[in-house]
C-alpha cells in the first residue's frame, strides 16, 4: 500500500511530495502478543530506512493505554526525526487531533467529521463548514434561513466531544403560527455521530439550532448547510 501511494506523489515545483499516513488502533491486539514488539519494530525500521522523506507526519488514533508503554520500548531504536513524525491521540482526542490535519469535510464521520460514504449532498462549492465556540455554561443558537418556501434545508452538524444538551426548531415567521419541533431536546453524549437532517419549509421562517454547554470546558461547533428546491 505503501509503494501505491508513493506513485501519487508529484516531485515537480508545488506539487505534493509526502503525505500523511493514519493508523487506528481500536482494534489492536493487547501488550501480551510478542509478536506486537517484533512488528512495530520492523514498521518502524521500514519508515526510517526506505520512506523517511514521505511520511510527513505518522497520527495513532484511538490510542489504547498500553501502547505508549510499548513505544516507550522501541523509542530508543527510533532517530529524534522519526519521533517528532509520530503523533497520538486517545479516543477522547480522535477529532480535535485530526483536524490539526485534515478539513472536517474529509474525516468520515465515524471519527467525528462529516464525510459520509458515497454522499455527494455537499460539495467545494456548498459544502462550506462554520465553526463556534461555546463557552462553558452558556447556550448557542444558529439560524438556518430558506429563500422561498417549498425549499428543503439540509445540514450537518457536530460537536468535538459533544455533552451537550441540543435541540432543533422551526419558528415560523408569522407569530400566530405556531413554532414546530424538528428534533426534540437530548443529552448528547461524548460518543454521539455527527448529526444530519432536514426540513421542508411550508411557510416563511427559520429553522434554530440550539446547543447549550452545561459544562466549564469550551466547546467546538462544526457545521454547514444547504438549501435546495
Amino acid at each position: 500500500m505503501m509503494e501505491r501511494e508513493i506513485k501519487k506523489l508529484n516531485f515537480e515545483p508545488g506539487g505534493i511530495s509526502s503525505f500523511l499516513q493514519i493508523n487506528d488502533l481500536s482494534n489492536s491486539p493487547g501488550p501480551s502478543r510478542k509478536e506486537l514488539r517484533q512488528v512495530m519494530k520492523q514498521a518502524v525500521a521500514l519508515l526510517q530506512d526506505n520512506y523517511p522523506e514521505f511520511v510527513s507526519t505518522n497520527v495513532f488514533i484511538n490510542v489504547p493505554f498500553w501502547y505508549y508503554a510499548l513505544y516507550a520500548f522501541i523509542s530508543p531504536f527510533l532517530t529524534q526525526r522519526t519521533k517528532s513524525k509520530f503523533v497520538f491521540a486517545r479516543p477522547a482526542k480522535v477529532t480535535e487531533t485530526l483536524l490539526g490535519y485534515i478539513p472536517a469535510k474529509d474525516i468520515p464521520i465515524r471519527y467525528g467529521g462529516l464525510k459520509r460514504e458515497k454522499d455527494d449532498e455537499f460539495s467545494n462549492e456548498n459544502g462550506e463548514i462554520s465553526e463556534l465556540l461555546i463557552k462553558g455554561g452558556t447556550t448557542e443558537i444558529i439560524e438556518l434561513h430558506a429563500p422561498e418556501t417549498g425549499a428543503t434545508l439540509l445540514w450537518d452538524l457536530t460537536v468535538l466531544g459533544w455533552e451537550v444538551n441540543y435541540k432543533e426548531e422551526f419558528i415560523p415567521t408569522d407569530e400566530k403560527s405556531y413554532t414546530l419541533i424538528v428534533r426534540k431536546g437530548k443529552k448528547m453524549a461524548a460518543t454521539e455521530e455527527p448529526i444530519r437532517n432536514s426540513f421542508k419549509i411550508k411557510e416563511p421562517g427559520k429553522v434554530i439550532l440550539t446547543v447549550e454547554n452545561p459544562t466549564f470546558k469550551k466547546k467546538r461547533v462544526l457545521y454547514r448547510y444547504k438549501v435546495t428546491s
